[in-house]
């Protein structure tokens, strides 16, 4: 069996390959422009140079904008409040079935998406999100629950599957240097894809204001979903992707079925500490439910909320933006990028929730339905509005910083794929909690106290996590000894 890595600063030359049989190292790759491969060149349109289609931005170009057409268009959907529905019962119930099946999977995603491979991973999981738009359309005229609930139990599967491959590759096919800019960058199309989604429902309610959304609201979203499922048939397989130096990217090599509870409980008896990340990862979508559902689906009509889900989301591509190249400003060393991100994320924490606390007081999920809905012509919207894209920028900033965190931790690629498992996995299972609160018409204060709490708390138990496993640079021999490379690297060394 061979296994590939890319290894820095170990002795042997970057890009080089590993054979495990043989214990022999290959070269490297030759620059992308000596490969004759049409993969491999770079094309000139006027002053644009577009990088090769093999590239790693390349790929993370194309998984970004699978997820703009598919899980983007979910969060425009899911923006609104109710997935569009005055009665976000239907939608709560449903979401609690994506994200309990979504935690189960993500968990395992690794294997199957290598089993299957990375181009049919994306490609189901667009199709989840299709059938999901289809299942409310659906719902608008036949009423059937059980549907809507069957298409957001098989939409948790495919995106555990989807979410897994992208956040491996997000994470492992960027140098250290740049990671922050992969995920911003990342991110900024991702949300993009919720902002011109949201256009799809703000136009067709501009004239409704309380009633669920129309037809071509749904059948907008089912459209650039099954086209994000097309769009993911053109991704490359990992072993052909070559970085502009000429060495390969770290092939995105998912353990087996046993290797697998092999490889998470080696991670939790190796990494203990990993445990104090999770309370991190459990609250990063736990909010979700409070902002779209007990503050925009119960105060703003519909058309309003409509404009509300495309602001925020356009809040996140601004949070992003700026969290991910704070994250990799080369002036300040790494470990002090890491303490003092965790330091603003804490005083935004405090910031934008306490600003949020004193809008929540002044209503309660029994008086909300007697309460004027909040119109965009009315005077004291301006407010609430900018509370609501502060949310969304807030959201930007938390998911950012979490990545990062992931991606200092490690360059190896299995281990970076378990991580984003954990992380998926556990913050699925979060979701699924909250939206289940909201579908129990717990009090909206209740949500709001346990959301701003979780979020404080897992601050402080991250910060052991921050301030003393965070480093300048992850040594290759150190950063493979989990992917049992570290013999041949190690005997390599010895011959050279």
């Amino acid at each position: 069996m061979s296994s590939e890595a890319h290894v820095e600063k170990s002795g042997v030359p970057v890009g080089t390959t590993i054979d495990h049989d043989s214990e022999k190292a290959v070269p490297p790759y030759d620059t992308p422009q000596e490969n004759a491969g049409w993969l491999y060149r770079e094309r000139r349109i006027g002053p644009i140079t577009f990088p090769y289609y093999a590239s790693p931005i390349s790929q993370l170009l194309i998984v970004a904008f699978v997820c703009f057409l598919c899980p983007g268009m979910f969060n425009a959907l899911s923006g609104l409040g109710g997935a569009g529905q005055l009665d976000a019962t239907v939608s709560d119930d449903s979401t609690v079935a994506l994200y309990s099946t979504f935690a189960t999977v993500a968990f395992f995603s690794g294997t199957i998406c290598n089993k299957v491979g990375i181009k049919a991973t994306l490609s189901f999981g667009g199709f989840g999100y299709a059938l999901y738009s289809a299942s409310f359309l659906a719902y608008n005229h036949t009423k059937n629950r059980g549907f809507v609930i069957f298409a957001g139990a098989l939409l948790g599967v495919c995106a555990g599957l989807l979410w897994c491959a992208q956040g491996t590759i997000m994470m492992s096919y960027p140098a250290e240097k740049v990671k922050g800019r992969y995920i911003s960058i990342f991110w900024i199309i991702f949300n993009l894809g919720a902002v011109i989604g949201s256009l799809v429902p703000l136009i067709d309610n501009l004239k409704n204001k309380g009633d669920n959304v129309g037809d071509g609201t749904y059948i907008g979203f089912l459209i650039l979903m099954a086209a994000g499922a097309v769009l993911a048939l053109f991704l490359l397989d990992s072993n052909k992707i070559i970085r502009k130096d000429g060495s390969k990217v770290i092939s995105v090599q998912h353990p087996s079925w046993k290797s697998e509870i092999v490889g998470l409980w080696e991670v939790l008896l190796s990494e203990p500490w990993i445990l104090l990340l999770f309370p991190m990862f459990f609250s990063s979508n736990y909010f979700y439910s409070y902002q779209f559902n007990a503050y925009n689906l119960a105060r703003f009509t519909t058309r309003t909320r409509s404009l509300n889900s495309l602001l925020y989301w356009l809040s996140q591509i601004i949070g992003a933006l700026f969290m991910g190249f704070a994250l990799d400003y080369s002036r300040v060393s790494r470990i002090t990028r890491a303490r003092v991100g965790l330091g603003f994320v804490l005083v935004v924490t405090l910031a934008i929730w306490g600003g949020g606390y004193a809008f929540q007081k002044d209503y309660t999920r029994a008086n909300a339905d007697k309460l004027h809905k909040i119109d965009w012509v009315d005077s004291n919207y301006g407010g609430p509005l900018f509370l609501y894209m502060c949310y969304g920028l807030y959201d930007a900033i938390w998911q950012t910083y979490v990545y990062w965190i992931m991606g200092a931790l490690s360059n190896n690629a299995r281990k970076l794929a378990i991580y984003a498992g954990f992380y998926k996995g556990i913050q699925s299972a979060g979701s699924a909690v909250t939206f289940r609160l909201d579908s129990l018409k717990v009090p909206y204060i209740n949500m709001f106290g346990s959301t701003w709490g979780l979020l404080l708390a897992s601050i402080v138990c991250a910060a052991p996590v921050v301030f003393m496993k965070i480093r300048e640079h992850i040594p290759a021999t150190e950063d493979l000894k989990f992917s049992d490379e570290t013999d041949s690297v190690e005997k390599f060394e010895q011959r050279d």
